[in-house]
């Protein structure tokens, strides 16, 4: 469903799909399969609220990005120096994955493309907030934000942020990303790799735009 609401960027040259682990991998991988495109990875990690993890109140992402939500940050309370314990703690892991996933392989060039950034879904949107944000540095042409499924206003917020915003699905109520799915069980780092591998070695050739620098390829 999501991949048929971006058919308009099947086959285009200079469309790439960027998945943020681990979650949204396997949907990116289903979009990218679908548009013709190339797929790699974005590394972000949400700051999770301690004792209630699953609660967002930010997230840092590849490129020394980090964005904190100060409206639960504020409502809970909850001291800078906790924020920055937090951020400590979860870069390691971004160090980690970037590792894991990439082998030492550099980032994938963005500028002047149009990034089709994909995760499983937006509740809080932080992570995809912290990932938008960082994807603006690296100056693409365009920025897509696209989930299955997502809170109706966290989707609204996100029109001022990226260049097009697709939510396939805002249910009411929504309450959590993993109710819509019937299996939502954890992505392992090998499903990861597994599928990015996947996606290298059945990409078109002529998926690379013009003027790409060498190497850049996922």
């Amino acid at each position: 469903m999501l991949a048929r609401k971006l058919s308009e960027y099947a086959g285009r040259r200079d469309v790439i799909v960027l998945g943020l682990p681990r979650g949204g991998v396997p949907v990116a991988f289903e979009v990218a399969q679908a548009l013709e495109a190339p797929l790699d990875v974005f590394l972000v990690r949400k700051l999770g609220v301690p004792g209630r993890e699953e609660l967002a109140m930010g997230a840092i992402a590849s490129g020394g990005v980090r964005y904190v939500n100060e409206s639960v940050t504020d409502s809970l309370g909850i001291d800078p120096r906790v924020v920055e314990r937090v951020t400590k703690a979860e870069h390691a892991e971004l160090e980690r994955r970037e590792r894991a996933y990439r082998d030492d392989r550099p980032p994938v060039e963005v500028r002047g493309r149009t990034v089709i950034l994909v995760d499983d879904g937006l509740a809080t949107g932080a992570s995809m907030h912290a990932a938008v944000v960082a994807l603006r540095q690296a100056e693409p042409a365009a920025v897509v934000v696209a989930v299955p499924v997502a809170a109706a206003s966290t989707c609204e917020a996100f029109h001022g942020l990226a260049d097009r915003v697709v939510c396939a699905r805002t249910p009411e109520p929504f309450y959590a990303v993993g109710l819509w799915y019937d299996d939502f069980s954890q992505t392992t780092d090998d499903e990861v790799r597994d599928l990015l591998a996947r996606a290298a070695g059945q990409t078109p050739a002529g998926a690379t735009p013009p003027g790409d620098r060498e190497g850049s390829e996922p």
